[in-house]
């Protein structure tokens, strides 16, 4: 995950100070020191960081922070702050036109994943906000690119606009945007020709499209692992195009996390959407204040929320509730339950958006094994019927069946049916606790 090492080092610094009754001028330079020094090593722009320790240190030792009771967690308060500002200050929402459709232009330079995250993009829009978007494949150079926008708009059942390799980017764009009124799409998402660098030729013909298809939203989509040449590219972009958002993709690599802390100060332009994976619902809005959370060890329950709310259906919730209460949870509904966990995302990752995560040693360093989930699906599946609503009946030779069926071992068997019986225990516990004990309580799978 991106951040990482800043993480550690802020978090490392910051806790140092956290605690502390009385906090003086020299605490706060000390500390600075070493913001500044985790600041540059994050590849953060040397300009962004020499500022944004310039406002910490103002604040940390004003009038705020030495006559408030808890100095020390004030100093911390005074960073999240000033890392949220430095990020955006808040959540930069996509544009709506007034007259639909909304132009969306998607521009930069080839390897940045700029066609899968128009995909992306489009799947986010259809899925998070019920609109109705129309692909454009507008990039005539790449040979792959009309191809592989296609492939997507497939994937996702959204319709692509294409008018092959030999018509112009700038008639293609015009001709769709007349189609997408036509046919009444909220959005259009015009994916761009890239270069491997910036060049005279290119921003000719991105000025003509802009020209054409009047955009609301400019977006810039650059790869988050390339550090300050992505700051580099976004002004480059911004001073000849006026770009009105950036896309980071990679942001789940092993980037530093330069890019995303420094393009905002450097550029005026804000950070709307940054890719967390491979897969195609994998494109999350940016929020500063939740990505401050994390770097400085705060948690991130609201992305968290959000994520359970889009993975978990509520009427299957309840049903799952009720057999809870009335002991009649299956083998069935434990695998069901695993699915819902699984659609949340890497299981490592989403330990770390708790609050207080961490303060857990060796946290950084644990993985889940999802293979090892896989294996617990493969058991339960090679059961039968009966097996599954009564493991009871699962004797020595039903056993071997299984685990012969699954690829497992009779001991991975066994281990599965011990944890899943110990969990059942514990939901009989839950239903007969006086109410006002069931609080806090919580089915380890949900």
């Amino acid at each position: 995950m991106a951040f990482e090492g800043l993480a550690d080092r802020l978090q490392h610094v910051m806790n140092k100070i956290r605690g502390k009754g009385k906090v003086t001028e020299a605490d706060v330079k000390e500390m600075m020191r070493e913001v500044r020094l985790a600041l540059l090593e994050a590849d953060v722009n040397f300009k962004v960081v020499k500022d944004f320790v310039k406002k910490v240190s103002e604040r940390a030792v004003g009038q705020e922070v030495m006559k408030s009771l808890t100095p020390g967690q004030q100093v911390v308060k005074v960073v999240k702050e000033e890392l949220t500002e430095l990020m955006g200050g808040e959540n930069s929402k996509i544009a709506v036109a007034s007259r639909p459709p909304t132009v969306v232009m998607m521009v930069g330079l080839q390897g940045a994943g700029k066609t899968t995250t128009t995909g992306k993009l489009a799947n986010v829009l259809r899925k998070k906000h019920n609109r109705k978007p129309l692909l454009v494949a507008a990039d005539i150079y790449r040979p792959a690119a009309i191809k592989q926008l296609e492939t997507l708009g497939k994937q996702l059942n959204i319709p692509v606009f294409s008018l092959g390799d030999q018509v112009s980017p700038v008639e293609i764009a015009k001709q769709a945007i007349a189609k997408a009124k036509e046919e009444h799409h909220d959005y259009v998402l015009i994916d761009t020709a890239g270069r491997l660098h910036i060049d005279e030729a290119l921003m000719d013909e991105l000025k003509q499209i802009k020209e054409v298809a009047k955009p609301d939203e400019i977006f810039l989509v650059v790869d988050a692992m390339t550090g300050q040449d992505a700051v580099n590219v976004a002004q480059s972009f911004n001073e000849q195009l006026g770009l009105t958002g950036v896309i980071l993709t990679k942001l789940d690599g092993d980037t530093r996390g330069g890019a995303a802390l420094s393009i905002k100060a450097v550029t005026n332009t804000p950070i709307k959407f940054v890719g967390m994976g491979e897969k195609l619902d994998a494109l999350e809005p940016f929020h500063p204040e939740r990505m401050a959370s994390r770097i400085l060890g705060m948690g991130d329950v609201l992305t968290l929320i959000e994520k359970a709310q889009a993975a978990v259906d509520e009427e299957k919730a309840k049903e799952l509730e009720q057999k809870m209460r009335t002991a009649s949870f299956t083998l069935d509904d434990f695998l069901e339950q695993l699915g819902q966990v699984r659609k949340l995302g890497p299981l490592d990752e989403i330990l770390k958006m708790l609050p207080g995560a961490n303060k857990v040693k060796g946290l950084n360093n644990i993985h889940i094994d999802e293979k090892q989930i896989s294996r617990v699906e493969a058991i339960i599946r090679s059961m039968t019927k009966e097996e599954k609503m009564n493991p009871d009946i699962i004797n020595s030779s039903r056993k071997k069946r299984i685990a012969k069926g699954s690829g497992t071992t009779v001991q991975d068997v066994n281990r599965l049916l011990k944890q899943f019986d110990e969990m059942k225990k514990m939901m009989k516990m839950m239903t007969t606790m006086p109410k006002g004990k069931k609080k806090g309580f919580r089915f380890p799978f949900m």
